[in-house]
């Protein structure tokens, strides 16, 4: 085993063995499966896909998720915002860090949208480095959704923010929305600086 590490295997989701993915329908299969079975129904409700044709979404737009923001929601204080609704904002987030104050704790959330299909167990990832040295990875199971015109929210747990001198400093973030099948929905930079105050 070499241990020469490839940035991309960085964020890849770890496998959890025995655990095998869900078989990959199409929207037909679960609209057509035992139409009769209350969980199910049910499920399928959850999922947005009691709707009549179960398509959201334009078709000239081939993204199955799309993510409208993730933020920071501290208490006592308005969220900050990472918008990353457009191709201009995510390259925004890149170039402009914002700023958490040490020790303060946090709670990160997402708001998404899934459009044309079902995504099955989407999964957020994330690593944190400081000077090139990786110090933190994140992974947060989302779920499975169906197509649905409303955005969905999903908020993670509640962190801390790393406190002291030597926390403090510039940090760079990589992210990455990945489902079940390995599609790599969405991925992006960002950065944040951990001072003494806000």
């Amino acid at each position: 085993m070499s241990d020469h590490h490839h940035d991309d295997d960085e964020l890849a989701p770890t496998q959890t063995t025995g655990y095998k993915p869900g078989e990959k329908k199409t929207l037909e299969d679960y609209q057509t499966l035992d139409a009769g079975d209350e969980s199910l129904n049910k499920w399928k409700e959850s999922l947005g896909l009691n709707k009549s044709t179960g398509q959201t979404g334009p078709h000239d737009d081939p993204r199955r998720v799309i993510v409208e923001y993730i933020a920071l929601e501290v208490e006592g204080r308005t969220d900050v915002m990472v918008d990353l609704s457009t191709p201009q904002a995510i390259d925004q987030a890149k170039n402009t860090p914002f700023t958490i104050k040490e020790g303060v704790e946090y709670r990160m959330k997402v708001k998404f949208r899934v459009q044309h299909d079902v995504v099955s167990g989407l999964k957020y990832l994330q690593v944190v480095k400081r000077k090139g040295i990786r110090v933190d990875k994140t992974e947060e199971m989302i779920g499975s959704y169906g197509p649905s015109a409303e955005a969905y929210e999903k908020k993670f747990l509640a962190e801390e923010a790393p406190s002291g001198m030597l926390a403090r400093g510039h940090y760079d973030a990589k992210s990455k929305f990945v489902d079940d099948d390995g599609v790599s929905h969405m991925e992006w930079n960002w950065s944040f600086d951990i001072k003494k105050d806000w």
